[in-house]
C-alpha cells in the first residue's frame, strides 16, 4: 500500500495515530525500529541543522530536502511541516508539489503571516480565513496523489480565541482539508470543544513546557482526537542528553566514564544497515567473478 494510503487509513482509524516528531534520518531510522507506525519532520528540527530557533529561517528547498532524506531512510509514513506554505497560493503548490516529491505522506499548512512564529509562543498574527481556505483550495489542487494529507494547522485561539479557531477550523475543512490541527489550546475543555464543533478528524500537538496540556493518548482519544503528534520529543531528549554530555565531560575529560550510556560503535553504524551493504557488496563482487568466470570459458 502507497506510504500517503497508509497514513490517510491510520487518521481514519478508531485507534488513535501516535505520530513523534523527528530531526533527521537516523532518529527515524531509531524510531520505525522502535515500532511506530509514522513519523513527523517539524520545522523547529531545523534547529539541528542551522543551529537557529524556529523563527521560519529554512527555505522551502531545505525543508523538503532534510524530508526526502527521512523519507529515503525508512519504510513508514512521514508526516511534513508545510509552515505558511511560504508565500501565496502560488507559492503553496509549489510547496506542495515539492512535498509531494520528496516522498511525504501529507503535509500541514498554517494560516500565521509570514514569517511565521513557534505556535506556542506570543505575537502570532494570522491571514484572513479567505486568504488561507483559498490557500487550501490551491493545495488540493496542486497533489497529484489524492491520499496525500492536507491538514489546516489553526494558529487562531491566541488571536481570535476559541470561537474565531473553531469557526475557522469548519470553513478550512470545507475547503478541503483532510485533518484539522488547531495549534495551542490551553486547557481540556478548549480541546473538548474543538473536537465537538469541527466535525473532521483531529490532530493534538503535544510539547512539554508549551500551552497544550499533557494528556495521554488514550485521553486524547477519548477527547476525539485522531492523531497525537509529539513534534519536538526526540529533538528535546538529544539536546538535553548531549548538553548534560558535554558539561559533564569538559569537567572530568574521563570518556570512558561514559561508556554505559553510549552505543557501541558498529552497533551505532549498523543503525544504518552497514552489515546489509557490506552483504550486498560481497554479493555483488562474487556476481562479478562469476561473469568473468564464465565469459572466460566462452573463450
Amino acid at each position: 500500500m502507497k506510504k500517503t494510503s497508509l497514513f490517510k487509513n491510520y487518521i481514519l482509524d478508531d485507534e488513535i495515530l501516535i505520530m513523534p516528531g523527528v530531526p533527521d534520518a537516523l532518529t527515524a531510522i531509531i524510531a520505525q525500529n522502535a515500532g511506530f507506525k509514522c513519523i513527523t519532520r517539524g520545522g523547529a528540527s531545523g534547529l539541528h541543522i542551522l543551529g537557529k530557533p524556529d523563527l521560519d529561517l529554512a527555505t522551502l528547498t531545505e525543508l523538503t530536502d532534510w524530508t526526502e532524506k527521512i523519507v529515503d531512510a525508512v519504510d513508514i509514513p512521514v508526516f511534513a511541516d508545510g509552515d505558511t506554505g511560504h508565500g501565496n497560493v502560488t507559492n503553496v503548490v509549489r510547496t506542495v508539489q515539492l512535498f509531494e516529491r520528496a516522498g511525504a505522506a501529507g503535509l500541514f499548512i498554517e494560516d500565521q503571516v509570514s514569517p511565521k512564529r513557534c505556535g506556542h509562543t506570543a505575537g502570532k498574527q494570522i491571514i484572513s480565513a479567505e486568504d488561507m481556505a483559498a490557500k487550501l483550495k490551491a493545495a488540493v489542487d496542486a497533489r497529484k496523489d489524492p491520499d496525500f494529507v492536507i491538514s489546516a494547522r489553526i494558529d487562531a485561539i491566541a488571536v481570535e480565541g476559541i470561537n474565531g479557531a473553531i469557526d475557522r477550523g469548519n470553513i478550512y475543512h470545507e475547503a478541503g482539508a483532510d485533518l484539522i490541527f488547531v495549534e495551542a489550546p490551553e486547557s481540556v475543555e478548549q480541546m473538548r470543544k474543538i473536537t465537538t464543533e469541527i466535525d473532521a478528524p483531529h490532530m493534538a500537538n503535544i510539547i512539554l513546557g508549551a500551552k497544550t496540556p499533557i494528556l495521554t493518548p488514550q485521553q486524547l482519544q477519548e477527547i476525539g482526537y485522531s492523531v497525537a503528534a509529539y513534534p519536538a520529543v526526540s529533538s528535546c531528549i538529544i539536546v538535553k542528553a548531549l548538553k548534560d554530555f558535554f558539561e559533564e565531560f569538559h569537567r572530568t575529560l574521563d570518556y570512558e566514564s561514559f561508556s554505559d550510556r553510549m552505543m557501541n560503535f558498529y552497533d551505532f553504524f549498523n543503525l544504518a544497515g552497514l552489515d546489509k551493504y557490506r552483504d550486498a557488496e560481497e554479493r555483488y563482487t562474487e556476481q562479478g567473478r562469476e561473469v568473468v568466470k564464465n565469459h572466460k570459458k566462452l573463450l
